[in-house]
C-alpha cells in the first residue's frame, strides 16, 4: 500500500528537478519573485472551483488558513533562497543540493518527533549526497582538494533547510485536514508572502512579458511543479511522515 506514496515522493522530485530548468528559462525575462507569485497565484485559481464545489471543503478553508500560512512560509522562503542563489550558482549545482533534502529532514525530524531512521534509509541518504558531492565536483576528484562553496551554494543550503521545515511543518500542523483545501490554503498562503516580498523589494509584476514559449514553461511551473508537488509532498508526509519511511 505505502509503495504507492513512495511512487508519488518519486513524480514529485522528478517534476521538481525540471522546475529548475524551467526557472532558468523563465528568470531571465521577468524577476523572480514575481515569477513565484505567478507560481503560486496561478495553481490558486487552477484549484479554487475545486475546492468551492463542496460544502465540505468550502467550510474548512477559513480554519485551515492559519496553520496554512505558517506551512507556505517555509516554501516561499525556499524559493526567494533558490532564486537569489541562482545569481551566483548553477541550476545543476541546486538539483544536485536539492538532493539533501530527504537526508537533513530525517535528521530534522529525528529531533522533533524522536522518529528514526532505518539503516537502508541512511544508505539511500548517504548515497545521495555522494551524489550531490560529485555532480557539484563535476565528476573531477582532483577539485576536492579545491573544493569551495560560493555564495549562491550557501544561500541555496539555506533554502534546503527550508524546505526541510516545510516538510515537518506539514507533519507538526496538520489536524486530520482534507488534503486539496491544505493545499489550496498552502498555495494561498504563498501568494500572500510573495506578495509582500515585491511590495519589500518594490519589484513590478511584469507579468505580460511572458509570451511565446515562456507560457509553456510558465503553466508547467503552476500546475506539474506546483500544484501538483504540493499536493503529491502533503499526501506522502501525512501517510509516511517527514522522513519518508521505508517501504513495508
Amino acid at each position: 500500500m505505502k509503495v504507492k506514496y513512495h511512487l508519488f515522493v518519486l513524480l514529485a522530485t522528478t517534476l521538481v528537478a525540471g522546475s529548475f530548468l524551467a526557472s532558468e528559462k523563465l528568470a531571465g525575462i521577468i524577476n523572480p519573485f514575481s515569477l513565484t507569485l505567478l507560481r503560486f497565484a496561478g495553481a490558486s485559481l487552477v484549484l479554487l472551483p475545486i475546492v468551492l464545489s463542496k460544502a465540505k471543503w468550502r467550510i474548512k478553508i477559513l480554519p485551515t488558513l492559519p496553520r496554512a500560512m505558517v506551512i507556505s512560509l517555509f516554501y516561499s522562503a525556499f524559493f526567494i533562497a533558490l532564486f537569489e542563489s541562482l545569481n551566483t550558482t548553477t541550476p545543476l549545482k541546486t538539483g544536485a543540493l536539492f538532493t539533501l533534502v530527504p537526508f537533513i529532514t530525517a535528521l530534522l525530524s529525528i529531533l522533533a518527533f524522536k522518529g528514526k531512521v532505518s539503516k537502508t534509509q541512511t544508505v539511500v541518504y548517504l548515497l545521495g549526497v555522494v551524489g550531490a558531492v560529485w555532480v557539484i565536483l563535476e565528476g573531477q576528484l582532483d577539485l576536492l582538494l579545491t573544493f569551495s562553496i560560493n555564495k549562491g551554494d550557501l544561500i541555496f543550503m539555506a533554502g534546503v533547510l527550508f524546505m526541510c521545515c516545510y516538510t515537518i511543518a506539514m507533519k507538526f500542523l496538520y489536524r486530520n485536514d482534507e488534503i486539496l483545501v491544505l493545499v489550496f490554503c498552502t498555495l494561498l498562503g504563498g501568494s500572500f508572502w510573495m506578495m509582500l516580498t515585491l511590495l519589500f523589494t518594490g519589484q513590478s509584476l511584469q507579468w505580460n512579458l511572458i509570451q511565446g514559449y515562456s507560457v509553456v514553461h510558465m503553466a508547467y511551473l503552476i500546475v506539474g511543479a506546483t500544484l501538483i508537488t504540493v499536493y503529491l509532498y502533503q499526501k506522502t508526509t501525512v501517510v509516511l511522515g517527514p522522513s519518508v519511511k521505508s517501504i513495508q
